[in-house]
């Protein structure tokens, strides 16, 4: 089985889940290998590169998945509108794009690691400037939250092959119960800029439980983006 995964932080627990759960080297060199950003890995996934992958919401229709994703239920801290930037996607995150356009939100889209950092970065001035900062930066998670009072499904678990093995390998994980490594954690910190207690603080905000109104959130989306042509 060839498991591609998204090289961002907001998945750190469930990588130190499956290192621990994959017995062979060869396939954790595999996994290793097959890494990379969420609009590269969908691309990927959809020619069959791999056999699963968590791929961009936006790429998920028609596509078989497990109750697993990348979900958030409240501020994310990761996806961002710019709303004084000139408008630009972020080529990395096409669900991300997608959201802004339906939201009707334009400016620069800025998601994953760089984006929590540029937030930190931020957050970390002055209360007055703070302030200030905040109106110029839109979490694109909350507003959706706030519009449809719904969670935001940015990523899915999609598979094309060996279901059974995949059920198998992730039914027992509970993020709650993941312990993430210092020497991991230091790595994290050193390529992304951001701090080990940053990097624990950020992953409070991040869920993958699939359940009902996830589901439901999914289908609006995908609903949303068919009715505006967003592929």
């Amino acid at each position: 089985m060839i498991f591609s995964k998204i090289d961002f932080i907001n998945l750190l627990p469930f990588h130190i889940y499956i290192k621990k759960n994959i017995k062979s080297n060869q396939q954790k060199a595999i996994i290793e290998y097959k890494k990379s950003y969420p609009a590269k890995i969908t691309n990927n996934f959809k020619k069959r590169h791999v056999h699963s992958a968590f791929i961009s919401s936006i790429g998920s229709r028609g596509e078989k998945f497990l109750d697993f994703g990348i979900i958030a239920r409240d501020y994310v801290d990761s996806v961002f509108v710019l709303p004084e930037q000139k408008p630009k996607d972020d080529f990395q995150s096409k669900a991300s794009n997608a959201l802004a356009k339906i939201l009707n939100l334009d400016g620069e889209v800025i998601i994953g690691d760089k984006a929590l950092k540029y937030y930190l970065n931020n957050e970390k001035k002055e209360q007055k400037e703070q302030k200030e900062q905040k109106e110029k930066m839109i979490d694109l998670a909350k507003a959706w939250q706030e519009k449809y009072n719904l969670p935001f499904v940015f990523g899915l678990l999609c598979y094309n092959k060996h279901e059974t093995r995949l059920k198998n390998l992730t039914k027992n994980f509970d993020k709650r119960k993941i312990k993430i490594p210092q020497y991991i954690l230091e790595i994290y910190s050193k390529r992304s800029g951001i701090a080990k207690s940053d990097i624990l603080n950020y992953l409070k905000r991040i869920d993958y439980d699939i359940g009902y109104k996830e589901k439901r959130a999914l289908k609006l989306f995908l609903k949303l983006t068919k009715e505006k042509g967003i592929i």
